[in-house]
């Protein structure tokens, strides 16, 4: 429960901001405003943030620090990945990923004739249509770590293994933005070339990312001028926005253990209470499938959309689909990837739990989501009831 009386189940959406992240970002936002491309001291003094920011992410990835490269979020790493691999070799011009994908990265396969690939029913790629859509032309695979949606893992040592047997010289690059609050990334980034991270997802500021490029893979740069970060992605550096990035997922990292162990309660917790005190509830991935901040379940008999303005309406905020979404709600792409049923899949929602989330917070959701539930089913009753009784 936030000051404001709230409660706060949109995680996967954005993150508070963590003290350490702003800590880090204020003398960068007030007295250090000097260009870090300079020569002088006070430039000096900003690549100095950055360097030192670098071999922080570097330490908590398990990467080297040149294979750190800061970008404006998440989308931007995603995108930088997938079109940097496709317009490097004309002979291998193909991008694949699974349907379930975020669509920073799902459109950009699409938009390039790249190919679309089956998930399981748990928005996990299927491995076999993976390997049947491998070949000598595919310059790059993406499948996402923790999906955005329904939190599901990918076995990305399986996935790294089906591509380096069936085509070798494509790039594995895998969207982990969701991944850092409840993964140890030095279990992720063995298995990939590159990988796309996101501040606000565990506590950094917003519009800061990074991708981490392993040394030796080649991507065509999509942002050309300065030639900042070795060429890799030019544009003035945000010296703010990285500090606080770096000083945010050097937190998360630390904590992790504890949050992940805590929160998953908080989430059984949440889930069980639905199911237990409402009829036709469906928890969409199983929990040993998914992160421990994951609560996304389905309601029989009620629309997302008027469930979604009752529980803001109590101070219940949280979310049916992708938080990029244009604000109308339509049946997601990932649950129909999924193979949910559209009547399932039209009560969706998307409660996710973070560092924050308090046994006050699940408990209120619990009683708001219940009621909120019970009087749209009411209202839909009584309408039918008096559809059938009119002459």
């Amino acid at each position: 429960m936030n000051d404001a009386g709230l409660c706060y189940l949109d995680h996967a959406a954005s993150t508070p901001m963590r003290k350490s992240a702003l800590a880090a970002m204020m003398p960068h936002l007030t007295e250090s405003y000097a260009n870090p491309t300079g020569s002088h001291r006070f430039a000096r003094a900003a690549r100095e943030a950055i360097d030192e920011a670098r071999d922080t992410v570097a330490a908590v990835v398990g990467c080297k620090p040149g294979e750190v490269v800061f970008t404006g979020g998440g989308t931007e790493s995603d995108n930088m990945a997938l079109y940097g691999a496709a317009l490097v070799d004309a002979t291998r011009p193909r991008l694949v990923c699974p349907a379930s994908e975020h669509h920073a990265v799902l459109q950009t396969v699409e938009r390039h004739a790249g190919t679309v690939i089956a998930t399981d029913g748990s928005a996990r790629v299927d491995v076999d249509a993976l390997v049947d859509a491998l070949g000598d032309d595919v310059a790059a695979v993406s499948v996402m770590a923790v999906n955005n949606e329904v939190g599901s893992i990918n076995d990305l040592a399986v996935v790294a293994a089906a591509i380096a047997e069936h085509a070798p010289s494509a790039l594995v690059h895998s969207d982990a933005i969701q991944a850092t609050s409840w993964l140890d990334l030095h279990d992720v980034w063995p298995h990939t070339d590159l990988l796309s991270l996101s501040g606000h997802k565990f506590g950094g500021p917003k519009g800061v990312g990074a991708l981490i490029v392993r040394t030796g893979r080649v991507l065509t740069p999509l942002l050309v001028g300065g030639g900042q970060e070795r060429e890799r992605r030019s544009g003035t550096h945000n010296v703010a926005g990285i500090a606080g990035f770096a000083a945010a997922i050097v937190e998360a990292d630390a904590e992790r253990a504890d949050t992940v162990s805590r929160v998953a309660t908080l989430r059984d917790r949440l889930v069980d209470g639905l199911v237990a005190g409402l009829d036709d509830v469906h928890e969409t991935v199983g929990r040993d499938q998914k992160v421990a901040g994951s609560a996304h379940v389905c309601f029989g008999g009620v629309e997302s959309e008027s469930l979604l303005y009752l529980l803001d309406r109590a101070g219940v905020c949280a979310s049916a689909a992708s938080s990029c979404a244009s604000g109308a709600i339509s049946v997601s792409h990932v649950l129909t990837a999924m193979g949910v049923a559209p009547e399932w899949a039209r009560g969706a929602v998307r409660m996710t739990l973070g560092r924050t989330t308090t046994a006050v917070d699940v408990d209120r959701a619990l009683d708001v989501a219940t009621d909120a539930v019970a009087t749209l089913r009411a209202r839909t009753g009584a309408r039918l009831a008096e559809r059938a009784s009119a002459p």
